[in-house]
């Protein structure tokens, strides 16, 4: 699959770990086999929104990426399968059940022998901006979809032929679509995935309703949003809800998949990105606008800002003022 596009092939365990890591994120790597070699092969195709991958391993090995971040990736075995813990939850994947692990929750995953996977790569960004057009808002808290994806589905099921076919206009120079006609189907895909597999705003899309939440997380949620120069902390926090720290944390894990400290940090995050992209902004530079937002160590900020939007503020800054 999309062997006119191959990024590399190796059988060297750690060159195969560096390279793959160019592409998505750094990540631990291992490998069960005896020889303690892979036979690693490698061919993605880049889009404007969405990149098609085909990675095959050659052996079966361990992967920790810890938090993806930046980006969601769709999984899909195309023979064989994966051992996927995201999270709380745990998946036993096959060519019938793809995953989505949530980029916020750690990932580590089992990928067998013989089971090379076609990866769809979305930015966090673009499906989280594609969700708020649906919902007709801002997203008061981060995407978070159920980790299975059940491609026996009849949702779902003419969700994988978007894809299929996305990658049949991609995978050969001879029969490419327009490319109209590619950004379309592209769009199809983001869109369609939202709409066919579960996740916590599921039930928003049709309704616009907010999503349902226990009182002390709305309640920590409002503070924020309106606290979001300062950086309260969990026990302020804990104290504005009502409950004890424990119980908040709890609570935030559960149904926002963030800490209610990582909650404000990503509010806050969301917010500068937001400023940086919007015409006639108050905010002529990225130091401006992030000390406005709380944010007093620029160095460690424009490193959450690149591992939560895959890329430096400056770039996104350029490109609004080009």
């Amino acid at each position: 699959m999309f062997s006119e596009h191959n990024l590399f092939r190796t059988r060297d365990l750690d060159q195969a770990r560096e390279e793959v890591a160019r592409v998505f994120c750094p990540h631990k790597l291992t490998t069960s086999d005896k020889s303690g070699l892979v036979n690693t092969v490698h061919n993605s195709v880049k889009r404007e929104k969405v990149s098609l991958n085909y990675l095959d391993y050659g052996a079966e090995v361990h992967i920790e990426p810890g938090e993806l971040g930046s980006f969601f990736l769709v999984q899909i075995p195309l023979s064989g399968g994966s051992l996927v813990h995201c999270g709380n939850q745990v998946v036993e994947s096959n060519p019938r059940m793809a995953t989505i692990p949530n980029p916020t929750e750690k990932l580590e995953m089992t990928w067998l022998d013989q089971s090379p996977h076609l990866l769809v790569h979305i930015p966090r960004p673009v499906l989280e901006s594609r969700l708020s057009e649906l919902i007709q808002r801002d997203l008061t808290v981060p995407l978070r979809f159920e980790l299975g994806m059940d491609l026996e589905r009849p949702q779902l099921a003419a969700w994988r032929k978007l894809v299929d076919l996305l990658a049949s206009g991609v995978s050969s120079n001879q029969y490419q679509f327009h490319e109209g006609v590619h950004n379309q189907i592209e769009d199809m895909v983001i869109t369609g995935l939202l709409m066919s597999h579960d996740h916590n705003y599921s039930a928003c899309i049709s309704s616009h309703a907010e999503p349902l939440t226990p009182r002390s997380v709305r309640v920590v949620i409002e503070y924020c949003q309106d606290a979001s120069q300062s950086m309260p902390t969990v026990s302020e926090l804990a104290q504005v809800a009502g409950v004890s720290v424990r119980s908040l944390q709890e609570t935030f894990r559960n149904y926002v998949g963030l800490t209610p400290t990582q909650y404000l940090r990503d509010y806050r995050l969301r917010q500068v990105q937001k400023e940086l992209t919007t015409h006639g902004s108050l905010f002529h530079s990225v130091s401006e606008c992030a000390m406005h937002w709380g944010f007093t160590h620029l160095g460690r900020f424009s490193q959450q800002y690149a591992d939560r939007f895959g890329e430096l503020p400056s770039v996104t800054l350029r490109m609004r003022d080009s």
